[in-house]
């Protein structure tokens, strides 16, 4: 069946007029809604959530709300408004006209940056599929479907991209995105955080804050791109990504706020934190361990040839590059601290375009902090002096200089037996991942919410806790 691309599909890029792309994606849509009703949300079909819905990129237009159907949302397909005679602001290239087509000697790389970013979209749909069975709330039951919806209306973004300007290559890439799946032994996403099993709210929370943080800065330095369509894109996708870091950041607050309260009645022990139905301050931290180490991997090594290429290309910069005085970076260095095989560490100077990977990593540090400095707030407003607090960006490592290292939350080089010794202590134990999944027990009517969490300040679009978020059929 042909899809009705003015209804079906909201679009800014005149899929009508454009009989080829229409092909390829009359071909593709019914694969995305077979993967959508096999690795989406599980027996959520027949619901209808109260969605926000983009249909233009107006301010008016990418918040349209309402109920509907999960599979019969409205993903569109939407870039940014064009900037009138767009230079590339970075690089070798810059001051250069932005490219409207795919420059030939950068085809490959152009591709495996989109699928690559394109993997992650359904990747967090299938890591959160099971979670609408313990939702504490029907606001956050709606929450979740409104962040899988979105990460859906994203991958739709790449995949646009990848019919509209890498041809056969990109149709074939397109098609692999619905084949990979979050954790499968013989075709796992890209990314290993895309592998992590998310079982329990708490989880969901942090990968929004954290993970999908890193998606937010991932972004940005698309938004930079010489490319324009891709940056055009990626821009508008922020607009989004916001919704999906306040869950986050939100649910984490309300977790703290409803633990401090039991606090206040039980004192601080965790284990009567625990039996008093709350999770306590240990635990978060555990968890808060877990998902920041995690996440920091995905912005890749300390120093890289091939960062260094792609900012020297015009291909990817730095968030905000207009905030920077030197946008070539030519002859400048940042110094890096690293591991010197002996138990000790030392620094090495490189060169600034290499390090743009720990640049971008040490801005989302920065953000990271000012998250745990507002949840230590409500601990503190409490009466209590314990305290969150951001591991350092050497511990748990997986990529860069770190990798592999004995490396302890505060950034200490251990001796080998300790640091396994305290790895116990320092990430979520099957214990704590049970103990937390015993709380997730699904609340379904609305205006009630589960006891170990606190509710929300407000509604969604001004509307009061009490509104029915999902209509469960």
């Amino acid at each position: 069946m042909a899809i009705d691309y003015l209804e079906r599909i909201p679009n800014n890029v005149d899929l009508a007029g454009n009989r080829t792309l229409q092909r390829a994606l009359e071909h593709w849509q019914p694969r995305f809604l077979d993967w959508w009703r096999e690795m989406g949300p599980t027996d959520f079909l027949a619901s209808e959530p109260y969605l926000r819905t983009a249909i233009s990129v107006d301010r008016a237009g990418w918040a349209s709300f309402g109920h509907v159907k999960m599979p019969d949302y409205r993903w569109g397909i939407f870039l940014a408004e064009p900037e009138p005679d767009r230079r590339i602001g970075f690089g070798d290239e810059y001051g250069k006209p932005a490219w409207q087509q795919v420059p030939g000697e950068l085809r490959s790389t152009l591709r495996r940056l989109i699928v690559t970013q394109g993997d992650t979209e359904p990747a967090s749909v299938e890591q959160q599929r099971l979670l609408g069975h313990t939702a504490p709330s029907l606001y956050d039951l709606r929450n979740l479907f409104q962040v899988n919806v979105e990460e859906g209306r994203h991958l739709w973004a790449m995949v646009y991209l990848l019919h509209a300007y890498f041809g056969r290559d990109g149709r074939e890439e397109a098609e692999a995105l619905l084949e990979r799946h979050s954790g499968d032994a013989d075709r796992p996403r890209i990314l290993s955080t895309f592998n992590e099993p998310i079982a329990d709210w708490l989880s969901f929370f942090m990968f929004t804050f954290f993970t999908d943080r890193d998606g937010k800065f991932q972004l940005k330095s698309f938004a930079e791109s010489g490319f324009d369509p891709l940056a055009r894109t990626t821009r508008f996708m922020l607009t989004e990504e916001g919704h999906h870091m306040f869950v986050g950041d939100s649910g984490i607050a309300r977790i703290i706020r409803r633990t401090v309260e039991v606090m206040q009645q039980v004192g601080q022990d965790p284990d009567r934190v625990r039996a008093a139905g709350a999770i306590d301050l240990p635990t978060i931290q555990r968890y808060l361990n877990f998902w920041f180490s995690s996440s920091l991997d995905l912005f890749g090594a300390e120093s890289s040839s091939n960062v260094a290429s792609y900012f020297a290309s015009g291909v990817k910069g730095r968030p905000d590059e207009t905030k920077f005085d030197d946008h070539s970076c030519r002859d400048g260095a940042m110094t890096i601290v690293q591991p010197d095989g002996k138990g000790g560490i030392t620094s090495e100077e490189i060169p600034l375009r290499n390090a743009m990977n720990e640049i971008v990593r040490n801005a989302y540090t920065r953000e990271c902090e000012i998250g745990v400095r507002r949840w230590n707030g409500f601990i503190a407003a409490a009466g209590f002096k314990a305290g969150l607090a951001l591991p350092s960006s050497r511990f748990r490592r997986r990529q860069g200089v770190w990798a592999n290292q004995p490396v302890d939350p505060a950034g200490n080089i251990l001796p080998e037996a300790v640091w396994t010794k305290g790895m116990a202590e320092w990430l979520p134990s099957e214990a704590d991942r049970l103990f937390v999944g015993s709380l997730m027990q699904r609340v379904t009517q609305p205006g009630k919410i589960a006891g170990w969490i606190a509710p929300p300040d407000r509604g969604v679009n001004e509307l009061p806790l009490d509104y029915d978020y999902v209509r469960l059929n």
